[in-house]
């Protein structure tokens, strides 16, 4: 009975932090399917009095009575930011791992913390030489050259999700494979590789959170708004004259549903991926 008692409380109270958790998300989405005459403080609580999509479509499409642009063309900047991004810094993280776990070498216990120190790095502290790095590279303002920050500044915690999933690895699968001739990629190809689903879902995933929700990198290396991400897109939905609260909550929500949708659908491989070992160590 006691037993009973307890489990319906911890039901009771995980359902109460839900709530509390889900309340700004209700907020934003019976704001954006109203009208704007019908934004208000006093009345953010109340239902729409009609259901209508129209802020969506704002949002997504541009205004020119606004003054601004829609998040369609940004959306794909983003996708085509994110996804060469986060696969390549993953890539270059699994080899990394790869390498600095299972192939010792003089200078690797050094060579690891110097790689985990760009994890520190404040982006704010680089923006100078890192534009003027981009610009000598002719890459200033474009998406490749957002692509390539965002690669450099994901292997360290790529490598650190790697390095501590391969800890996990028997280390006498890479000796035995030595043994067989197998050479330094081919042990990676044929039996690292392989065994890195988990390592890759939580590298994947991490990177294309952060990668699509940052704002910063998007609003200095791509200035031209024809290039910026969505995230930069969004900041400028707020117009030219008035700010239409409607709309940009929809853009908001907008913005935020390919993360979500990543975490829905991917979310158990997420949990699969550090249960494994992917950030223990």
């Amino acid at each position: 009975m006691k037993i009973r008692i307890s489990r319906i409380v911890l039901y009771a109270v995980l359902i109460l932090l839900a709530i509390f958790y889900l309340i700004p998300i209700y907020i934003m989405v019976v704001t954006a399917m109203k009208s704007f005459s019908e934004v208000s403080l006093k009345t953010m609580w109340n239902l729409p009095s009609k259901l209508s999509f129209e802020s969506f479509r704002t949002a997504w499409l541009g205004s020119t009575k606004g003054g601004f642009r829609g998040l369609s063309g940004s959306f794909l900047n983003s996708v085509l930011l994110v996804v060469p991004a986060a696969t390549i810094s993953a890539m270059l993280g699994s080899m990394n791992g790869y390498v600095l776990t299972k192939w010792k070498f003089r200078g690797s216990n050094i060579l690891f913390p110097i790689i985990l120190f760009g994890m520190f790095i404040p982006y704010q502290s680089i923006l100078i030489p890192l534009v003027r790095a981009l610009q000598e590279f002719h890459i200033y303002g474009s998406i490749p050259g957002l692509i390539l920050v965002h690669i450099v500044y994901g292997i360290p915690i790529t490598t650190l999700i790697f390095r501590n999933y391969y800890i996990t690895v028997p280390t006498e699968l890479v000796e035995a494979s030595k043994i067989d001739g197998a050479s330094f990629l081919g042990i990676y190809r044929w039996v690292i590789f392989p065994l890195s689903t988990p390592g890759f879902a939580v590298a994947m995933i991490w990177q294309f959170t952060s990668i699509w929700n940052d704002f910063l990198f998007g609003l200095i290396v791509t200035p031209n708004p024809k290039s910026q991400p969505i995230t930069v897109a969004l900041n400028n939905l707020a117009g030219s004259y008035i700010v239409q609260w409607n709309v940009q909550i929809a853009g908001a929500l907008l913005t935020a549903l390919p993360p979500l949708l990543i975490y829905i659908f991917l979310g158990r491989f997420f949990l699969r991926g550090l249960l494994a070992g992917s950030l223990k160590g």
